[in-house]
Formats: C-alpha cells, structure tokens, sequence
C-alpha cells in the first residue's frame, strides 16, 4: 500500500467517523463497537 493509498483511506475514515457523530450522535459507531465487542467475545469462546 503506498502513501497516497494509505493517506485516502484515513481521510475517508475521519470523513466517516465525523459525519456519523454530527448527524446521527455516533450511533453507527455505538452499533459496530458492540458487534466488535461481540465477535471478540464468539472468537475467545471458539479459541
């Protein structure tokens, strides 16, 4: 992955992040932390 790539995808993640928390109070964020929370949790069960 070179720098440009690299430097695109981070902006287009902040771009993400930000428009989620100004219009929707972060509930996209809220939602996938819990489901990463929960495949965490499915994987440690299966280890």
């Amino acid at each position: 992955m070179t720098n440009s790539i690299a430097f695109v995808l981070f902006v287009l993640l902040g771009l993400g992040i930000a428009a989620d928390v100004l219009l929707n109070d972060s509930t996209a964020l809220l939602f996938m932390g819990k489901k990463f929370l929960d495949a965490i949790e499915w994987l440690a069960f299966w280890r």
